[in-house]
């Protein structure tokens, strides 16, 4: 139900115009943030906020308007995006693949180039599920992330976070 009504484009997004606002004109800077973190309760739009992050930064025919920058939605990239069968966009669900050799096998992984898209997108949700030593695995690569990678972590428990992580990310709540 939730994905055949998600939005499509930063417009259909009812409720977060603040955080779509900036999300469009941090688009429009240069060199863009390479970490992103999402914090707010269940249901508050952050998956769906992470997959037009990634829409947006991947759309072959992007919109500039006065507010930043909008997606297409009809491209290439744009439409298997929506369908959840784009290949650089990775979704990995930290509740279940929280350990350290997860992350290190995460870090060999964005060492890969895009298969399609210009930049290759892992959501992290539930990032705070992560255990001390994943975080400190994940650390190494926010810290020297290749330039065709972009991380978006999602939580609901924000304060579960290490600091280190957090200073590393554009934070929206």
């Amino acid at each position: 139900f939730y994905l055949k009504y998600r939005p499509k484009k930063f417009a259909e997004v009812v409720g977060l115009d603040n955080i779509v606002q900036t999300l469009q004109k941090v688009l429009t800077q240069n060199p863009l943030p390479h970490a992103f973190l999402f914090t707010g309760p269940r249901g508050s739009g952050k998956t769906t906020m992470a997959r037009l992050l990634a829409k947006a930064l991947n759309c072959e025919n992007p919109i500039v308007g006065k507010h930043g920058i909008e997606v297409c939605a009809t491209c290439s990239n744009c439409l298997p995006i929506s369908d959840g069968r784009f290949l650089d966009l990775i979704e990995i669900d930290a509740a279940s693949n929280r350990s350290i050799d997860d992350i290190r096998s995460l870090r060999e992984k964005v060492k890969l180039s895009p298969s399609s898209g210009k930049y290759k997108v892992y959501i992290i949700d539930e990032v705070h599920m992560l255990t001390i030593d994943a975080f400190n695995a994940l650390l190494k690569t926010l810290e020297e992330p290749p330039s065709h990678v972009l991380f978006i972590l999602a939580t609901t428990e924000a304060q579960k976070i290490p600091e280190t992580i957090k200073s590393r990310c554009h934070v929206f709540n």
